[in-house]
């Protein structure tokens, strides 16, 4: 009977220390990781972060995207031209964006948008538009904020005006029809 007792109090005491271990083992990593996440800067000159992650259990996640942005206004007449390269104005702030989505299968497929920047009180002269010319997205990070679990995005960014470019060998115009407006990539 001691034998028995002796048995069954390890056994059961042994069977405790596996629950605990995997309980805290599993309190200690969640399993989350995101499998991609790119960038991509719309039409309108904001910037679009995508991606994938696994390993979520069901529910909603919560996910905040930040990153550093650069965009550069410019004033076109009715041409279609920047008429000067000083008549321009490049702001840089940080821009944001988070959601909630709700996992399928333990992964969430998603996409946050955040940006431009706004233009500020930079105004063109009468007979002029002004326009977003370029805009560029460095730092991106996503965060999964349930998890704490972070990825960096590749920097995105995009030009809205036809850039400077040199003359054809042997061109009579020694000047093309658009001054550098925005940085070189």
């Amino acid at each position: 009977m001691k034998k028995s007792l002796w048995f069954t109090m390890t056994t059961a005491t042994l069977a405790s220390a596996l629950t605990l271990g995997a309980v805290v083992a599993s309190a200690g990593t969640s399993g989350a990781h995101f499998f991609s996440a790119t960038s991509s800067v719309n039409d309108a000159g904001a910037l679009v972060v995508s991606w994938d992650e696994a390993g979520l259990g069901n529910g909603n996640i919560n996910y905040v995207m930040t990153a550093d942005a650069t965009a550069t206004f410019a004033c076109i007449n009715s041409g279609g031209n920047h008429p000067k390269a000083a008549n321009k104005e490049t702001l840089m702030d940080q821009v944001s964006s988070g959601g909630s989505f709700k996992t399928e299968n333990g992964r969430v497929r998603g996409s946050l948008t955040a940006g431009p920047l706004s233009s500020g009180g930079f105004t063109c002269p009468s007979g002029q538009t002004l326009v977003l010319a370029c805009v560029s997205y460095e730092n991106i990070l996503l965060k999964d904020t349930n998890n704490n679990v972070s990825t960096e995005v590749p920097d995105a960014s995009r030009s809205f005006v036809p850039e400077y470019q040199p003359p054809a060998a042997g061109a009579r115009d020694a000047m093309a029809p658009y001054p550098r407006i925005c940085p070189s990539p």
